[in-house]
Formats: structure tokens, C-alpha cells, sequence
């Protein structure tokens, strides 16, 4: 029963916390945070029973597999060096500034221990931040570049992570031993990612159902990963690998109804794990901050403020020298490497929001050594993440807005001319379809004039905002709205006055929901 008031609570937080988020138009993550920690201050909030280890097996693979199925594949290679640079290079400075800094601050935490701290809290996470950069039109690359800055940098601060873990659980570490087996892990993880997207590439084919194929889409993350990890490689990094093989192949393979049907199980399901997570660590907070009772308030604030001030100046000193590098070692040549926007840099360094990852490995940390003795630090490890979590979250992302307006950085319309360079390809493709089918079966022209003029009315009330219409488009575009409305009340009155039924009222239903989401 207990349980079940649990999940009860987490529902209608995850309802009521996603509404202030959209009412108030910001990202739902600053939302959770700000929810999971008023959840911490309910003293005696009854614990949610569950495994550590599962956490990172529940959450992690879905939601990485759905951002790399989002992820450009051609973007992302063109950024490669920016992305490699952030992932790689700058989660291994911010593993070691933050887990020196709470060494210095707390010597009686083991350097192990230290270092798993700043693993949880290297790898920032772009949903707050690419949500707010998508409204204001910034430069594609920006976006690109945190994104697959997101995408890689969960793999490489989860394998440093789970390497600390293994030197707190052995109290060995060797550095010779950790880059070798790093390396190891990530190839491997990488290879058995490809060859299942492979295979269920091949699968997918030959499915012709749209719920049977949704039902196998969820079930490759969660297979490639416990693959991966069952043969003791990155199963991040195989659930990466697996989503960016997949989503290259996926407008091939994948029918439309299928899209339209795993795009709404995908967000929710991703929602809710996000969700899950956030009241979570609300719940655990309670009793981590009556753990530690032997520390001053003001010695946590104090700590957490450190830590967390430590993680984001990594982040400035890495960006902007880093940026440099390849005109400095370019000097020399005859074409060097363009300077880089200080502006851009600046937005970039101040995208640092830590979130769901941090909180799931922190959840997932042992509660107990092999030995029987408690994990070292386990209750300040997650009072700092979430500390972390809460003042980047809340405070750049609330603020990333402003700076943006401040640096008038935007107003990148490039996308949006590309889509209407699209659609008029499309239309152009599509109208030639129609005249040769019209040729070939004998028909007059003129039969299929009314066909034409709704594929170049869809092309023009499909404008994206921002781009330019005129007093006409507009007004054809409340008309077919207003119409759409009156065929759903229409529908509606003769469904409750009995005259259809309920399997004809569905059906209607979800034509008109079709044609008013393409509006």
C-alpha cells in the first residue's frame, strides 16, 4: 500500500510541477528541482523501497537513446573536435578540480570518494539549455555542439565513474590500469551498440505494425545496455552508439503512424523517468540531511556553494583557452583557424546545467562496501549533487535568457529557411508526381487542379514563425482552425445525441487531431 501511495504522489507531482513549468514557460527540469527539494523538507516522508543498482539500468537508457535518436548525425561529425574537446577533456578536468576541492575541504573523505563526486557532476545536461537556445534562435552549431556535448560527456563521466567506484569499493587504483580499461570500455560498449542497432535494423524491417514496432524501439536501449554491461564494457556508451546507428536509418525503416505514435510514448516516458528521478532524491534528501546531523548547516551551504562555483569556473577556464587552441597551433600556417565569438563562448561556458544523469548515478551509488562498512561519504556525495543540480538548474538557468538578450546573440533563421526550402522541393516533387500519374493513366490535367492547390496551400499555411505572411496566409490560417473547431463540436453533437458510434467518433476524432497538429 505503501508503495502504491508512492507512485500515487509521484503522478500528481510530475502533473503539477509540468504545468507550472509550461504556465511559466520554462524548462520542466528547474521545475522538478525546485519540487523534488521542497519534497526534502517534508520531515518522516515515507522512503520509496528500490534497488540502487536499478536506477541506472531503469533511467539512463531510454533517455540517452532518445537523445542520440534526435542527434544529427551530419551536425554532429562536423562538430566533432568542439564536442570531443567539451566530453572528453573537460569531464576529466571537472572530475579532478571538484573531487581536489572537496578533498581540500573535507580531508577525512577518501581521494576516491572525492573523485566519484566529480564524476557524478562532470557531465552537464543540455535539456534546460537547449530548450531555452531553441525559442531564441541561436546559431545551429551552439546547439549542436551541446547537444553532443550532452550525448557523449553522460558515457565518458559514467565510466570515470564507475571506475571511482571500483577504487573506493577496492581501495586500489592504478592510472596506467584505468586509462587502459577506459579505453577498453568505450570500444567495446561502442562496437556492441552498432551491431544490435544492426540487427534490430534488420528486424524492423520486417515488421509491418506500428505497436509491435514502438514496443521494440523501447526494448533496444534496455538491450543494448544490459548487453554491454553483462560483458563488462560501457553500456552507455552501447546505448549511444545503438540510438545514433538507428536514427541514421530510421526515416528508411520506420512508417509514419509508427512515428507519430512513439514520438508521444517516447516524450512521456521520458518525462516520467526524469520525474521519478527528481521526487526521488526529494524523498532520499530527508533522511541524508538528518545523516548528516554532525555537520554544521553553514557548513554545507558553505561546501555545496564551493563545489558548486569549483564545477562552473572548470567550465569557463576550459572553454575559452580550449576555443583558442587550434588558431594558436595554426599560427604558423597559411590558413588559420577562424577566432572564435567570445559571445558564443561565453553562452556555451554558462551552459553547465547539471541534472538527470548526476542525480540517477548518485541514487545508484553502494550503500555498503564488500566489507560491510558504509559507503564513505555516501549521504554528503548526494547532498552536493543535488546541491549542484539545484544552483546550476535554477540559477544560470533562469538567468541564461537574459544573457543571451544581453549578448544579442540570435535570430538565426537558417533552419527556418531550410524548411521553407524544403517544402517547396517537396511540393514541386509532389505536383510532378501527380501530372506523370495523370499522363500514364489518361486523365485530363485539369482533374487533379484542386490536388495542386491544396499541396501549395499546405506549403504556405505551414510557414514556420518567424517567417513572413502575408494578411492572406494568416486569415486562411484562423479559417482552417475555426473550421477544424466546428467539424470537432459537429463531430461531438452527434456523437452524444447517439447518431455514431464510438468507433466512428475515434476515428473522425483523430483525423481532425492530425490535421490541426499540422497547423
Amino acid at each position: 500500500m505503501l508503495l502504491l501511495e508512492l507512485v500515487l504522489l509521484l503522478m500528481i507531482c510530475a502533473v503539477g510541477l509540468g504545468w507550472l513549468a509550461r504556465h511559466f514557460k520554462f524548462p520542466y527540469p528547474i521545475a522538478l528541482v525546485a519540487g523534488g527539494a521542497l519534497l526534502g523538507l517534508i520531515p518522516k516522508l515515507p522512503q520509496f523501497p528500490f534497488d540502487p543498482q536499478l536506477i541506472l539500468v531503469i533511467v539512463l537508457p531510454p533517455i540517452l537513446y532518445q537523445a542520440a535518436l534526435l542527434t544529427s548525425w551530419s551536425d554532429f561529425k562536423a562538430n566533432i573536435r568542439p564536442i570531443s574537446l567539451l566530453a572528453i577533456g573537460l569531464v576529466i578536468a571537472t572530475t579532478l578540480a571538484v573531487g581536489a576541492a572537496l578533498k581540500l575541504m573535507v580531508p577525512s573523505v577518501p581521494w576516491a570518494a572525492a573523485f566519484v563526486l566529480g564524476a557524478i557532476v562532470s557531465p552537464p545536461d543540455a535539456v534546460a539549455a537547449t530548450t531555452i537556445l531553441s525559442r531564441l534562435n541561436i546559431p545551429r552549431h551552439l546547439v549542436t555542439i551541446l547537444e553532443g556535448e550532452s550525448l557523449v560527456n553522460d558515457a565518458s563521466g559514467l565510466v570515470i565513474y564507475k571506475l571511482a567506484i571500483v577504487a573506493v569499493l577496492t581501495g586500489a587504483f592504478s592510472f596506467g590500469d584505468a586509462a587502459a580499461q577506459f579505453a577498453l570500455v568505450s570500444v567495446g560498449g561502442i562496437a556492441i551498440g552498432i551491431i544490435l542497432a544492426l540487427i534490430f535494423i534488420a528486424i524492423h524491417r520486417r515488421l509491418g505494425d506500428p505497436f509491435i514496432e514502438v514496443i521494440t524501439s523501447l526494448t533496444i536501449p534496455y538491450t543494448a545496455y544490459i548487453a554491454a554491461e553483462s560483458l563488462h564494457v560501457s553500456g552507455v556508451l552501447a546505448v549511444v552508439a545503438a540510438g545514433l546507428v538507428r536514427g541514421r536509418y530510421s526515416p528508411e525503416i520506420v512508417s509514419a503512424e509508427m512515428r507519430i505514435m512513439a514520438r508521444s510514448v517516447w516524450n512521456v516516458l521520458v518525462f516520467m523517468l526524469n520525474s521519478l528521478i527528481f521526487i526521488l532524491i526529494g524523498i532520499q534528501m530527508s533522511d541524508v540531511m538528518d545523516n548528516l546531523g554532525r555537520y554544521r548547516l553553514s557548513d554545507l551551504l558553505l561546501l555545496g556553494a564551493t563545489i558548486s562555483a569549483v564545477a562552473i569556473a572548470v567550465r569557463f577556464l576550459w572553454v575559452f583557452p580550449v576555443a583558442y587552441l587550434p588558431r594558436w597551433l595554426s599560427g604558423s600556417l597559411h590558413e588559420p583557424a577562424p577566432e572564435p565569438r567570445s559571445r558564443e563562448l561565453l553562452i556555451i561556458s554558462w551552459c553547465g546545467m547539471r541534472g538527470i544523469v548526476s542525480l540517477a548515478a548518485a541514487l545508484a551509488l553502494p550503500t555498503v562496501l564488500p566489507n560491510g562498512e558504509p559507503f564513505p561519504a555516501r549521504d554528503l556525495i548526494i547532498f552536493l549533487t543535488f546541491f549542484v543540480i539545484a544552483t546550476t538548474l535554477i540559477g544560470q538557468g533562469l538567468t541564461l535568457t537574459p544573457l543571451i538578450r544581453k549578448l544579442k546573440v540570435g535570430s538565426d533563421w537558417s533552419m527556418l529557411e531550410e524548411q521553407k526550402q524544403v517544402r517547396a522541393a517537396m511540393s514541386s516533387a509532389a505536383i510532378a508526381a501527380i501530372d506523370s500519374h495523370l499522363a500514364a493513366a489518361s486523365a485530363p490535367s485539369e482533374w487533379a487542379d484542386q490536388l495542386r492547390a491544396e499541396i501549395a496551400d499546405r506549403v504556405a499555411l505551414a510557414a514556420p514563425e518567424g517567417l513572413a505572411q502575408t494578411a492572406k496566409d494568416e486569415l486562411l490560417l484562423q479559417l482552417r482552425r475555426v473550421a477544424i473547431k466546428a467539424e470537432r463540436k459537429e463531430l461531438i453533437r452527434l456523437w452524444r445525441e447517439n447518431e455514431i458510434g464510438d468507433e466512428v467518433m475515434r476515428h473522425q476524432e483523430e483525423i481532425l487531431d492530425y490535421q490541426e497538429a499540422q497547423l
